[in-house]
């Protein structure tokens, strides 16, 4: 079973932590990312706490490297774990992806290959995490900009059986679609209709930069039509399912932001005809 939806979320970022304080702003819910809070006070977990007072929260991790061959960081996962009941997370998520070897991390988020060997590997960790968290996780789908020789299948089909055989939840990042789309020359919609919808619990929309003849997820700049198009048909597709925008670097100011969310809204709103509010007004407690 999904967890029920939220509705519309923001990335919660350092730049709006007084702004939203100052405003509270008509959002559903936050999106944290876990690392920044993996600490043991300061201002992060000072700013965190009230603002989880008005708003409910997920958790979204980029340390995972749930692909690789090293051992799982049972540290780090206690620290989600403490984190996660801290804030009372509505769910957790990483990355679909390897980012590190022996112990060295590579920084950025980096593609498997579409393999049936791959999927037993990465499912095996999936559950072990989710043993470890006592809840399952979503998996979210990276952009990527290189592809392996050994890939037996598209990389929709690959998320898919991760996802059945971890019986783990998905995060669709519609951004990362659009992006390894033009990468790789597919057709989104046929990664939005070979995905399994009773998986997908979470939305991603973000900006990214084209150099032309490929484009990289920057979260730097606003969400571009094709983006907004896209997202309107994983809602044709998926229905109500919480969606928040993510920027991470050449962040505007609150009010700016407020606007993609507005459009975000809309689009939902327009396709399914109703308004999806999720959690909006009810204490986070």
């Amino acid at each position: 079973m999904k967890s029920p939806p939220l509705g519309f979320g923001l990335g919660l970022r350092k730049e709006h932590y007084q702004a939203i304080l100052d405003t509270s702003p008509n959002v559903d819910w936050f999106e944290v990312l876990s690392e920044n809070y993996l600490v043991p006070g300061g201002k992060p977990l000072y700013f965190l706490d009230a603002i989880n007072e008005r708003y409910p929260m997920v958790m979204h991790g980029v340390s995972l490297s749930i692909g690789n061959n090293d051992a799982l960081n049972f540290d780090y996962l206690q620290q989600l774990k403490t984190l996660s009941e801290r804030i009372n997370a509505h769910w957790i998520s990483d990355h679909l992806c390897w980012s590190g070897l022996d112990g060295v991390n590579a920084h950025d988020l980096l593609p498997l290959p579409y393999t049936a060997e791959a999927v037993t590997h990465v499912a095996t960790r999936i559950k072990q995490v989710q043993d470890f968290l006592e809840r399952r996780i979503l998996i979210e789908n990276v952009s990527s900009y290189v592809s392996y020789t050994q890939s037996a299948m598209t990389e929709w089909e690959f998320l898919s059986a991760v996802a059945e055989e971890a019986d783990c939840l998905l995060l669709l990042d519609v951004n990362n679609i659009y992006v390894s789309s033009v990468n790789h020359e597919f057709d989104p919609l046929d990664y939005l209709n070979g995905v399994p919808k009773e998986r997908v619990q979470q939305h991603h929309l973000a900006g990214h930069s084209d150099y032309g003849d490929y484009i990289i997820d920057t979260h730097d700049h606003d969400i571009v039509d094709p983006v907004w198009n896209l997202y309107a048909e994983a809602v044709k597709r998926f229905g109500h399912v919480s969606a928040m925008i993510e920027r991470d670097d050449n962040i505007p100011d609150l009010s700016v932001l407020m606007q993609e969310y507005q459009q975000m809204k809309q689009i939902s709103a327009g396709v399914l005809g109703d308004v999806f509010t999720g959690t909006q007004g009810v204490e986070n407690v």
